[in-house]
């Protein structure tokens, strides 16, 4: 808002909402013009909506995004007894508020049901997430605590978890260290094995849907696409590819109908992936060509992002990813268990502030807004014939044997391991070899007998 605008505009909103009182607003005005006098200006110049609304945010009257709504003239930012006071952003369901409830003053999250996409099935699938979390009590899961509706607007009441996801978490700092990447999963883990434990599958496990606190502690989120494996005849989402494309599961691709808790492992598996090196597996290209390449190829070794790697670390990696769903680690506390060794020497992880970008924050929800659309969720109705032939290409589609290829030219020309990840026994083998062909060309022969039994010797000791 243009320091020229309008008083009148922020005055009649700030009055109309509720959130500022008469004497609130006017203590304001008075403090704009005893700050104008002293720099020397009129007392006849027009005090600006946005001078004011600063004011009574310094005052902790509003917060910034109250004060930007108020200045566009909405009034209304309430939903049931929820105060809305900052804007998250976008869910796979729809966006995300801060709130505080105004009796009991806890500060919780909100998620609501865009209007513009409150079609039957969609309010079907989100009463669906409502009771679903509302059956979840878990440390690493999001909890739910209110679900409600006000006037058209359908809502969703979960604790507000103070940091970031990890998708901005990676894009803010860049790819994790090991140990911190680590913990984090295996909390995440720790968190899907009790919804696997209640017969649920989450479906869609991706950095985005991982919250982090400053002090490293994950909470799992957006349980919205999760569904009963028992039940998935009542989920009108059924036998449609639903997901996010960077972190599905072959599986999930071929045989929508028969997904199970390793379609979580498997997303997990690229959840760290992109965790440790700062990119997923299979980046660039289309919806379908990332789908394709889900199928059929091999993501580039870790090792050509990040270095200091363990490689009995990258195996567990490997080992989640696995394409063939009876090849990968099978259950999500497995997952946890061998991720332990490196949790423990995570430390606390260290928050970072991220600035608000140039484009006002979305207005609060009402029955006369529509809500930015969420391009980044993948809810396809290909059947699993469709996808393996005519939307995916016209060659037959089977699964690789190889979790990780190695090199730095495109994945699609990257050549790939023999028949799994490189162990580290094998990498101290070929390090002896290529010791014991330098000792050969720089010795002279009588020196090279003795170094030749040496390298024997060494060779049989594990």
């Amino acid at each position: 808002m243009s320091d020229v605008a309008n008083p009148s505009v922020f005055r009649n909103s700030a009055l109309v909402s509720g959130l500022v009182s008469p004497d609130q607003y006017d203590f304001a005005l008075r403090l704009a013009r005893h700050r104008a006098n002293a720099e020397g200006r009129s007392e006849l110049t027009p005090i600006a909506d946005r001078t004011l609304a600063d004011i009574l945010i310094e005052q902790s009257v509003l917060t910034p995004y109250q004060a930007d709504q108020l200045c566009e003239g909405r009034t209304k930012l309430t939903l049931g007894p929820y105060l809305i006071t900052d804007w998250i952003g976008q869910g796979g369901m729809g966006q995300v508020f801060k709130a505080v409830h105004q009796f009991m003053g806890r500060e919780c999250a909100v998620k609501v049901l865009p209007i513009s996409r409150a079609t039957d099935e969609a309010r079907a699938s989100f009463h669906r997430e409502i009771r679903m979390q509302a059956q979840l009590d878990c440390g690493y899961l999001v909890r739910a605590h209110d679900a409600g509706q006000d006037r058209n607007v359908h809502y969703l009441v979960t604790e507000y978890v103070p940091g970031m996801d990890l998708r901005r978490l990676v894009k803010a700092n860049g790819a994790i260290p090991m140990h911190q990447a680590a913990k984090i999963i295996m909390q995440a883990a720790l968190g899907l094995e009790y919804a696997h434990s209640q017969g649920l599958i989450h479906r869609d496990v991706k950095p985005g849907n991982i919250l982090v606190t400053p002090e490293g502690i994950a909470k799992v989120s957006d349980i919205g696409l999760a569904g009963f494996a028992a039940n998935l005849s009542d989920d009108p989402r059924a036998g449609k590819i639903v997901g996010t494309a960077d972190y599905l599961s072959p599986e999930q691709i071929r045989t929508p109908l028969e997904v199970s808790a390793v379609c979580d492992i498997y997303s997990l598996g690229c959840t760290l992936y992109y965790s440790i090196c700062g990119k997923v597996p299979f980046p660039g290209g289309d919806t379908n060509s990332k789908l394709k390449r889900h199928l059929e190829s091999t993501p580039l070794h870790p090792s050509n992002f990040a270095s200091n790697l363990s490689e009995e670390f990258v195996d567990v990696v490997a080992e989640m990813m696995e394409k063939d769903p009876s090849k990968r680690i099978q259950t999500a506390a497995e997952v946890a268990v061998r991720l332990e060794p490196w949790a423990g020497d995570a430390g606390s992880l260290t928050s970072s502030r991220l600035s608000r970008g140039p484009w006002q924050a979305p207005p609060p929800p009402s029955s006369d807004i529509e809500s930015v659309p969420n391009d980044s969720l993948l809810e396809s109705s290909m059947s699993s014939q469709e996808t393996s032939r005519g939307n995916l290409g016209s060659s037959s589609i089977a699964p690789s044997s190889e979790p990780f290829s190695i090199g730095e030219s495109s994945i699609s020309s990257a050549p790939a391991l023999p028949s799994r990840v490189v162990s580290l026994r094998e990498r101290k083998s070929n390090t002896r070899m290529i010791v014991a062909l330098t000792v050969a060309i720089v010795l002279p022969p009588a020196l090279l007998i003795g170094a030749i039994l040496g390298f024997l010797a060494h060779s049989f000791i594990p």
